[in-house]
């Protein structure tokens, strides 16, 4: 008894190391990638730190301080160095330590993804399922063009309608930024979240400013979501409704609402928590285009800036952050599976 205990310990604790393993390799493999691909850019971060019309001592000083002068495999070795004592620099845009300017920007994208991808769930999942009741009729091919439609066009463009229509001609939306001048900088930060910090603070003026300027940019980020999202619910609801228990369920006399969401979505919802989290972190890294169009202050507008001035303190940071979230994600989806699924136990 006791000697198969301390097996099936002894493997837990097994594939947790391997598994942390495999974590620090691609973390690893990631950040090295990003670090020699951004030295061999034709970007000179030390103009960007003395400007162009430095004389040529000065240019020298600074990138001998800069560590340029190294090897590159000495100098990634020196950052690794760093980054181990939770050192990740200062970035070149701001002059602050880049641990603090992500931390300052990354509530703005986690708000907007959040809400996108809550409307990508709501959306999708009953398109998806609609699709695949439907199969080959007219409700499957409309679905089929609102994920095309979803996929094909090009997000930027549709942000840019969004706020000629709904802000500029009709004045739903609230434009550019994250909330109304009248209340940027009143509502205390507790979260970096303006919808709830606003609503901790009890300020509903500001609550309903900060909504109305969210809901635009946010459903057009999400639209790509609610594509992706169909489409896959739409893939596992056919491969479900093919199967002999479907077939069984209809003979007993069951309704087709319970065989459809009550036996075939159910057997499904697995699959679907990796599709929803990996929509989701694509979301966080991806909504770049978005924050440009709407002027929205996160972390995509932030790595956009720091790669194209060359700082690669900051995009070295920003690389890490979106590692840690598409491994941390796949991990809880692990952990999920494990949880709704007795079978992968």
């Amino acid at each position: 008894m006791f000697a198969s205990t301390a097996s099936f310990f002894g493997t837990r604790m097994g594939g947790t190391s391997r598994r942390f393993g495999a974590v620090l390799m691609t973390l690893l493999g990631l950040l090295a990638m990003t670090f020699f691909i951004g030295r061999v850019m034709p970007l000179d971060p030390v103009l960007a730190v003395v400007g162009p019309d430095a004389d040529s001592s000065t240019y020298d000083q600074v990138y001998q301080a800069m560590g340029l002068d190294r090897p590159l495999l000495v100098q990634f070795g020196y950052y690794l160095r760093d980054l181990a004592q939770g050192d990740f620099g200062n970035a070149l845009l701001t002059g602050h330590p880049v641990i603090e300017d992500i931390a300052r920007v990354f509530p703005a994208t986690i708000e907007l993804a959040t809400l996108a991808i809550i409307f990508g769930v709501v959306l999708g999942l009953p398109l998806g399922v609609f699709a695949a009741a439907n199969q080959g009729r007219m409700g499957d091919h409309l679905a089929r063009v609102v994920t095309l439609f979803g996929y094909s066009t090009p997000i930027f463009w549709l942000g840019m309608m969004g706020l000629l229509v709904f802000y500029a001609w009709l004045g739903w939306a609230g434009g550019a930024g994250r909330i109304d001048l009248a209340y940027d900088g009143m509502v205390p930060s507790v979260t970096g979240m303006l919808l709830i910090d606003s609503a901790i603070a009890a300020d509903w003026e500001a609550f309903s400013s900060a909504l109305k300027h969210i809901l635009l940019p946010a459903l057009i980020l999400g639209l790509n979501s609610v594509a992706y999202i169909s489409r896959m619910t739409r893939s596992f609801m056919l491969e479900q409704l093919s199967q002999e228990y479907i077939l069984t369920a209809r003979v007993k006399g069951l309704s087709r609402r319970k065989v459809i969401w009550g036996h075939a979505f159910r057997n499904i919802l697995v699959q679907l928590l990796t599709v929803v989290a990996l929509a989701y972190g694509s979301l966080l890294e991806g909504a770049v285009l978005i924050e440009t169009v709407f002027a929205w202050p996160g972390f995509g507008q932030y790595l956009t800036s720091s790669l194209l001035l060359g700082d690669m303190n900051a995009v070295m940071g920003c690389v890490l952050v979106i590692g840690f979230i598409f491994v941390g994600l796949n991990l809880l989806s692990d952990a999920l599976y494990k949880v709704f699924d007795p079978r992968t136990r």
